[in-house]
């Protein structure tokens, strides 16, 4: 397993420069963002897709620095019901799905997004409860009608491509956690006719987990038995003892209004320490992860390069890098 970053948190300097640090401070691996919300801070995706000149700088660029691309991370909202907003995130989704392999990876990084309530809503609408019956109404709109039909096309079209789709559970989007993660990739897939391996899996964050209630060791073990493991994102978050047990966990407060959150992202090891992060990536080897442990740093209460450098000694001392050998008795 190799440690590696989401390097969206680097936007405005250069990928020799990046690559260069990420390298001299030890990492094996980047993950690189080509729209949608984390942007384009490197390179025009559709302008590199065009070019095998330009692949080949930005592979030999990974390759002189011992790189790999773990990713490429486009995360949107491409089933939005405002049809511009869906249809620019769509398109990036499409743009990296084909540049992917090209960059030497085979694995997009995004979101399931989340429809409207109805054909007539302009915002999405997430649905957390079952009651009044109205928001049973929108879950069955939202699935059969959109959702499904969505995914199904894209399963199709990336594994048209030899692509495998990463969704990120978060909240707010439909696919939140493990269960209906595997739940859309289980219908979508069978709607398209995709039998064998899948190809529209789980990029897992632990970070969105914990404010949900959900231990990230036992959503591991699930998405694992169910062979929808393809990429983890490194990330922490530090539950507040004083606001989460007064207000509850889902907090709309600004992430800058640091003193009231009952949440707040921070770098892995200062939310939760080696107690749960051996035990996650042990969870990941057991179900046979041997990728990517790619480094998300959102902490505001540290600076890009003094939170992302000490998620990075943190997490160094809770993997291994080369894959074990067997014991001798095996």
């Amino acid at each position: 397993m190799k440690l590696g970053v989401m390097s969206a948190l680097f936007a405005g300097r250069p990928l020799e420069e990046v690559c260069a640090y990420i390298a001299d401070i030890g990492l094996g691996a980047i993950e690189l963002p080509v729209g949608a919300w984390p942007g384009k801070p490197y390179f025009d995706p559709k302008k590199v897709l065009a070019s095998a000149k330009e692949q080949g700088r930005i592979k030999g660029i990974l390759k002189e620095h011992g790189l790999v691309c773990s990713a490429l991370a486009v995360h949107g909202n491409p089933v939005h019901p405002e049809k511009g907003f869906a249809k620019k995130h769509h398109d990036d989704f499409a743009t990296a799905v084909q540049l992917a392999p090209k960059l030497g990876t085979d694995i997009v990084i995004t979101f399931s997004g989340c429809p409207g309530g109805s054909k007539a809503d302009r915002t999405p609408n997430w649905v957390t409860c079952p009651w009044p019956g109205d928001f049973l109404e929108i879950l069955k709109y939202q699935w059969d009608t959109v959702l499904v039909p969505y995914w199904a096309q894209q399963a199709k079209f990336a594994s048209k491509h030899g692509v495998r789709v990463a969704w990120e559970p978060h909240p707010g989007f439909t696919v939140y956690n493990g269960e209906t993660l595997i739940k859309l990739s289980e219908l979508a897939q069978r709607k398209a006719g995709i039998k064998g391996k899948p190809v529209l899996g789980a990029n897992l964050d632990p970070s969105h987990l914990f404010w949900q209630g959900m231990d990230p060791v036992l959503v591991a073990r699930q998405l694992g038995e169910a062979g929808l493991l393809f990429h983890v994102h490194a990330k922490d978050t530090e539950l507040d003892r004083h606001e989460g047990p007064l207000n509850g966990y889902l907090d709309c407060k600004p992430y800058g209004d640091l003193k009231r959150r009952a949440w707040n992202f921070r770098a892995c090891g200062w939310g939760h320490g080696t107690e749960f992060w051996r035990p996650f990536v042990s969870m990941l080897r057991r179900h046979g992860y041997d990728h990517v442990l790619s480094i998300e740093h959102e902490d505001a209460m540290m600076s890009i390069d003094e939170g992302f450098e000490r998620a990075v000694a943190f997490l160094q001392e809770c993997i291994v890098e080369e894959k074990p050998a067997n014991p001798w008795w095996f």
